[in-house]
């Protein structure tokens, strides 16, 4: 295991494509690390970066307390699962787990001639951690098979397998998940929280999806355009987000937007006024500019037990456009004034599309984005 960090990191490409722009972070010892963000942000490339497949252009990169920026990929003692899964199709699932083993530490044939000892002892080590691993992911019955004789959890768990087996200080997984359907993904997910929870090892995570960031990792890191937006663990990034970008990245449906502007307290948005909690330091901006995050969950039908206080300060009337219904609940795309909202709903709500309705925020839960920085006032 060993301790990750990038300090002061940038990569661009040709002239002036700053893929990563001055990342600092730091992975824990031992800590499964998620970057998320859309596709472009830079997480792929701060990933090859660690793994030693692109040069970075400044800045530390650090394993173990070692900068490792001249170090071969070989010399890094770190293991990469990809998107592709990468198998040798003519090898068999054990010979595709014990490959890198065998490279490694059977140092040539005229060294094995020179040492049959040796050599029968790393072999049956070898046989040994390819066993161990295969029964761990459950493939030890398909060690005989090849990878087009598998399916697409089967072919994961094999490259999974590969990285295991060799026992490195850090893990690298670019989006590992992605070719997954989607029953088979969520097991998956559950399967690679309970392995990084045995083996301890320090993991680092890229993927697009924020379900998957929010359920897997102990901490995330939020990026876009090549810069670091906000890390942290994932309750704290999808209550307190930093900014406007995390705030409507993370979260599905996606945070509700609206333009608005301070008066007297309160938020005009359109023909509607929204009240501020009283401690809330935007109540000091009088009339300037801002932007107001609702949450769809944080939005309530008044006819259906509402969960918070109705008054005139964060009610609303909107006409119900769209009305999806997921069975655990409702997503309700609404039409209000020219304002477009989604509510996520009880599945018991009397709304229907079509009809009008009135609606409550919970103003208590609401973010506030200053409308020209993007950043959350708090």
């Amino acid at each position: 295991m060993a301790k990750v960090s990038f300090r002061g990191v940038s990569k661009v490409f040709g002239k002036d494509v700053r893929a990563v722009d001055n990342l600092d972070l730091e992975i824990r010892d031992g800590e499964f690390m998620v970057l998320v963000g859309p596709s472009g942000c830079g997480k792929t490339t701060a990933l090859r970066m660690i793994a030693g497949l692109e040069e970075a252009t400044s800045g530390d990169l650090v394993i173990a307390e070692n900068r490792v920026n001249d170090v071969p990929p070989k010399d890094r003692d770190i293991a990469m699962v990809f998107q592709n899964y990468a198998l040798y199709p003519h090898m068999t699932v054990y010979d595709n787990i014990a490959f890198g083993l065998r490279l490694r530490e059977l140092k040539g044939t005229l060294w094995q001639l020179t040492h049959l000892g040796d050599a029968r002892q790393i072999r049956l080590d070898i046989d040994r951690r390819v066993r161990e691993t295969a029964a761990m992911l459950g493939i030890d019955g398909l060690l005989a098979r090849r990878p087009k004789e598998l399916s697409g959890g089967q072919r994961q768990r094999v490259a999974l397998g590969r990285a295991i087996v060799r026992k490195p200080k850090v893990f690298l997984m670019d989006e590992p998940l992605s070719n997954l359907d989607a029953k088979l993904r969520i097991q998956t997910r559950a399967e690679l929280i309970r392995l990084h929870r045995d083996l301890g090892v320090t993991t680092i995570y890229v993927t697009h999806d924020q379900v998957e960031a929010m359920t897997m990792g102990q901490r995330i890191a939020v990026m876009n355009n090549g810069v670091l937006q906000q890390c942290d663990e994932p309750e704290t990034v999808y209550n307190k987000p930093a900014n406007k970008f995390v705030a409507g990245f993370i979260g599905a449906p996606p945070m509700n937007f609206l333009n608005g502007t301070v008066n007297e307290g309160k938020i005009d948005v359109g023909p509607f006024r929204f009240g501020l909690p009283t401690a809330h330091p935007a109540r000091s901006m009088e009339g300037q500019a801002v932007v107001l995050g609702v949450r769809p969950e944080d939005i309530y039908d008044t006819k259906n037990g509402v969960q918070v206080p109705v008054t005139e300060d964060n009610t609303f009337e909107a006409q119900v456009d769209v009305l999806e219904k997921l069975g655990a609940e409702d997503t309700a795309y609404l039409v209000a004034e020219g304002l477009n909202l989604i509510a996520t709903l009880d599945p018991s709500s009397r709304v229907a599309a079509g009809t009008k309705s009135r609606f409550a925020v919970d103003l208590d839960k609401a973010h506030v984005f200053d409308a020209q920085s993007g950043h959350a006032i708090r």
